[in-house]
């Protein structure tokens, strides 16, 4: 790793240990968010690792018409921004226009840039302007090389804090497949790494009106990617996956995540020393 390292709020970006994106998938009622901020906060502090909270405000890209979206992004960003100044958490949500960029970031302390927008010129334009640190999702139509012209887009319009994540690769009717190698080639071009584990094991459209997914090989994957070298880890988390309201078959459940943060820190010590 040889690019500046920076800092989004308290979390240290190109530190010695990754940091973590956790949060629900989305933002079903404020009184969840507050739980769920609360609870990962929590676990968080006991194991010692640096966070931001994601949660989405829209589900824009959803399978069926029928199914939950969330309270828009004005309600949505002011509750998260409330969220991250009353834990003292940085905080982080999905865009999909540039008027929901500049929305957000009078709010959002990291903006993500959905992976079917990855090469949209006007929104990565407008997130950058806004002077937001931005993290984009690698489009699962891409060769990890090909975000190279991402962040020549970023740099162009004058953003110098971002981060790329991988997500997984089309591999064939409703599967993914995550390339450990991928993380290798983007770290290598200089640009900071996130691993997305629970998107990565999604299987979109593979329940017919929704999106399934292989949930219990998230953890597998994380791991994986920790050994191989990132720079940070985005795991979307659920206290009762099986009710929540989208991508239930991928969130780590929240019981779990205590134990996995500790085995994935131990993990990172013993491959790379740090």
């Amino acid at each position: 790793m040889s690019y500046e390292p920076f800092q989004i709020g308290s979390v240290p970006i190109g530190g010695p240990t990754p940091f973590f994106i956790l949060g629900p998938c989305a933002l079903e009622s404020e009184e969840f968010a507050w739980e769920m901020a609360r609870s990962i906060k929590e676990i968080a502090t006991k194991t010692g690792v640096h966070f931001l909270f994601k949660a989405s405000y829209d589900k824009a890209n959803r399978t069926s018409v029928a199914s939950f979206r969330g309270p828009g992004v004005e309600d949505g960003c002011r509750l998260l921004g409330e969220i991250g100044r009353e834990l003292d958490l940085p905080v982080t949500t999905d865009v999909h226009t540039a008027r929901e960029a500049e929305i957000a970031a009078e709010h959002i302390d990291l903006l993500q840039v959905p992976a079917f927008l990855c090469r949209q010129t006007d929104l990565l334009e407008a997130a950058a302007r806004t002077g937001r640190a931005v993290n984009v999702k690698k489009g699962q139509f891409l060769a990890p090389w090909d975000t190279v012209n991402i962040v020549e887009k970023l740099r162009a319009f004058g953003c110098h804090h971002f981060l790329i994540t991988e997500r997984g690769t089309t591999f064939g009717y409703n599967n993914l497949v995550a390339d450990m190698r991928s993380l290798y080639w983007m770290r290598k071009e200089d640009i900071p790494v996130i691993f997305d584990a629970t998107h990565s094991v999604q299987r979109p459209g593979g329940l017919g009106g929704a999106t399934g997914g292989d949930g219990e090989l998230a953890p597998v994957l994380a791991r994986a990617a920790v050994a191989t070298g990132i720079d940070g880890l985005f795991m979307e988390t659920h206290s009762d996956p099986q009710n929540a309201l989208s991508d239930g078959p991928n969130q780590i459940p929240l019981e779990f995540l205590e134990d996995l943060l500790v085995r994935l820190v131990a993990i990172h010590h013993a491959a790379h020393g740090a």
